[in-house]
């Protein structure tokens, strides 16, 4: 038994190097400004009643100039002042909304939505009301994307209590309380505009509000809105992983289930294929069946064998290269049949250096002086196969634990692999900083695994004939 500690994986910004999304972009620029290909103007469309859409427009004014950090804040790396969205430095960019490119939402028909009694008649009456607005922008009218403001009357009558356990289970293929038949507006709404090629950002009315109590703060709040709507925007990256050029390229691939809503097709599969730009390709798989053995779905060999053949071509297609290594991500045990499945494509596409790995949640603790959470980056490395890694706890940056809850800690198994544990490791540590859903780099779960729950959620309200959008940004 050993036990390391993994140092905070860099980010690569504009012009420098740092371990902080906010510190990078303020200090260092986005990384794309090293691209030729970007826009320097957000063309921000929106959605919502007339009193929400001035709400927006007072909301990204504010935005487009610093904002102070939180008030006599002991911890002011993870308090950070949001730079601004400006033209000059951090995002490079502006944030444009103009009466021209909104649709505003009459409050009767709001009202009528709201006496509907079935909940499901409910929802599917909300989406409708956006929809339309929202399929006009995106056919009419020049926009990046469609924010849709739901004003809190509406809100209230369309969302119910989220079950949430401290640590979000990773299993990605269990089905939520409310996820069973019953319609939800946010991922019914996504999956009914996806065809309109135009991501959507949901806001609540009462997240362009000041100062209510329960809320994030103003700055934080910022970071994490404009860097959202700057990666749907832009389909690129405001950061990626410092990475050694002498390394051979890699492409890291979450392999994931999930439930039809009428449980008719009991799982279908779901790639999720990030190369170390943060560049992305979601793909739908075929459906698959429930293994008797351990009550887990699984691929068959052939199916294995499709669905990695097709990420890796459509990998190939949208990067312009082919991987020299891949590295699988599953948040469940492989069956024979998939690692003979994979392995055939990959022999098949001469990629000679694979590693399969395991990442569950794990049951096990470990404390730092009898009180405190580890360190974020220990690495408690049991055997060649068993590690159990920290992704949340302790974060010498932050100087503090930032979470509410005692961080529980990754069950890492490696099951075949080219690379060191070491290495493996690493790189999910690295991998949880890749969500540009949250500038708080501590996230639990590697992007690979992380995004599958969202994706899954949309997706399973698309039809089979419907073609699912490949970029991450339609699902966030």
């Amino acid at each position: 038994m050993k036990l390391h500690y993994i140092r905070e994986p860099l980010l690569e910004f504009g012009q420098d190097s740092h371990v902080c999304p906010r510190a990078g972009i303020a200090n260092y620029d986005v990384y794309d400004t090293k691209l030729k290909i970007r826009r320097e103007r957000v063309l921000v469309g929106a959605v919502g009643t007339s009193d929400t859409l001035s709400k927006l427009y007072s909301w990204l004014e504010k935005c487009s100039q610093p904002i102070p950090s939180k008030p006599d804040s002991r911890q002011p790396n993870l308090f950070a002042p949001f730079c601004g969205f400006k033209p000059d430095f951090g995002f490079k960019s502006s944030l444009v909304i103009d009466e021209q490119i909104t649709r505003t939402l009459n409050s009767s028909d709001i009202n009528e939505v709201i006496r509907i009694e079935d909940w499901n008649e409910r929802i599917d009456a909300a989406v409708a009301l956006y929809y339309r607005q929202a399929k006009f922008l995106a056919q009419n009218r020049v926009v990046d994307v469609i924010v849709c403001i739901v004003p809190t009357k509406l809100y209230d009558q369309i969302s119910k209590p989220k079950v949430v356990s401290r640590e979000e289970s990773l299993e990605s293929d269990q089905d939520q309380h409310d996820d069973i038949l019953e319609a939800n507006f946010r991922r019914a709404l996504k999956a009914r505009a996806m065809h309109l090629g135009k991501p959507l950002q949901l806001v609540r009315e009462v997240s362009l509000e000041s100062n209510l109590k329960g809320q994030q703060d103003e700055a934080t709040k910022a970071w994490n809105f404009c860097t959202a709507l700057y990666y749907k925007t832009n389909q690129t990256v405001p950061w990626k992983l410092s990475t050694n050029i002498n390394r051979p390229s890699v492409c890291f691939i979450g392999i994931s289930f999930y439930r039809s809503r009428d449980r008719q097709v009991l799982n279908t599969s779901l790639a999720q294929i990030f190369d170390e730009l943060g560049n992305n390709v979601i793909l739908r798989g075929t459906p698959v069946d429930i293994d008797k053995r351990d009550r887990r779905p699984h691929l068959q060999a052939d199916q294995a064998y499709q669905l990695l053949k097709r990420a890796l071509t459509e990998y190939e297609m949208a990067m312009d290269t082919s991987p020299a290594r891949i590295v699988l991500h599953k948040s469940s045990n492989y069956s024979d049949e998939e690692l003979a499945g994979f392995e055939s494509t990959a022999e098949e596409m001469r990629i000679r250096k694979i590693d399969f790995v395991t990442i569950l949640d794990s049951e096990l603790r470990l404390l730092r002086g009898k009180e405190y959470p580890p360190y974020r980056g220990m690495h408690l490395e049991f055997d060649e196969a068993n590690h159990l890694l920290y992704t949340r706890g302790a974060v010498e940056y932050y100087r503090t634990y930032p979470g509410k809850y005692i961080p529980q800690p990754l069950d890492i198994r490696i099951v075949r692999s080219d690379e060191s544990p070491g290495v493996i490791s690493q790189e999910i540590l690295g991998l949880t900083k890749m969500n540009w859903n949250n500038t708080q780099f501590d996230g639990k779960y590697p992007i690979t695994l992380a995004c599958a729950r969202k994706v899954g959620q949309v997706m399973k309200y698309l039809s089979p004939d419907d073609n699912p959008q490949i970029s991450y940004s339609f699902y966030m």
